[in-house]
């Protein structure tokens, strides 16, 4: 069995770019006020999603291990 991730938006962060739904179009939507949300805040660990999370102008994205809540983005330093 995979990871399972739990997958946050800080939304006073959030610029509404839509990058994350440009790179993981099954995992991101924007909400009425432009905001992103993920769709499933705990999901299978994927690869889209994690290049939505780097690809995010402004880093309002983190992904943590959901049993664990070990940070997968962004690392630890």
């Amino acid at each position: 069995m995979g990871d399972r991730w739990h997958v946050e938006v800080d939304r006073s962060v959030c610029i509404g770019s839509a990058q994350c739904v440009h790179h993981a179009p099954d995992g991101f939507r924007l909400d009425t006020g432009r905001q992103s949300r993920p769709v499933e805040a705990d999901t299978d660990a994927n690869e889209q999603v994690l290049a939505a999370a780097e690809g995010c102008p402004v880093e309002a994205i983190s992904i943590a291990l959901l049993e664990s809540g070990e940070p997968v983005f962004p690392p630890e330093d």
